[in-house]
């Protein structure tokens, strides 16, 4: 598995109604995506649910890496260039996701978690793994993944929910402008 987000910020007047039109444009042809678990095209809009710029983003969960590789490497990521500029790449080794029971999902969160180094790593996991399943438990939770930065270290928390953005949650929130899921269901 491989997750991974690539972001674009956005000049402060730029109409983020072209990219909710890209996004609707956009995300069906990620419908069917051989080795993809779930793209998301998320956004958000500087003051609204606490932007402070406009910002457009891919998050992927792939469940095959190669398909990955072959996005990025083929002339697919060209209109991605072509319109923003080859972009710096987050990636991660997924460790633990979930299903949520929600068919839906209108906010992602995205939340960091330092790993210190003297922790028990396993211990930690096996915590991770059950606070994925506590959110995977709510029935807002669509999908939940906690992957490992491991250059910088720490974890990375991913949640797709159904109900409107929550501040109170202390993470980044995302509107979800489309969710490509080609192989959700089989997994």
């Amino acid at each position: 598995m491989l997750a991974k987000q690539y972001s674009h910020r956005l000049p402060t007047d730029y109409d983020m109604g072209v990219i909710r039109h890209r996004a609707a444009d956009r995300g069906p042809l990620w419908d069917e995506v051989d080795g993809l678990l779930f793209k998301v095209f998320a956004g958000q809009e500087r003051g609204v649910h606490g932007a402070r710029h406009n910002l457009y983003a891919s998050i992927y969960l792939w469940a095959d890496p190669a398909g990955a590789a072959r996005f990025l490497m083929g002339s697919g990521f060209d209109s991605v260039i072509d319109s923003f500029g080859r972009p710096h790449i987050e990636s991660w080794l997924p460790l633990d996701w979930r299903r949520g029971s929600s068919n839906q999902a209108r906010t992602l969160y995205r939340e960091h978690l330092a790993i210190d180094p003297l922790a028990d790593r396993a211990r930690l996991l096996a915590e991770q793994v059950e606070h994925n399943q506590r959110l995977a438990d709510d029935p807002d939770t669509f999908a939940v993944f906690v992957a490992l930065d491991l250059q910088a270290w720490e974890l990375v928390r991913f949640t797709l929910s159904a109900s409107a953005p929550d501040s109170t949650r202390g993470a980044e929130r995302y509107e979800v402008l489309y969710l490509a899921r080609p192989g959700f269901a089989s997994a």
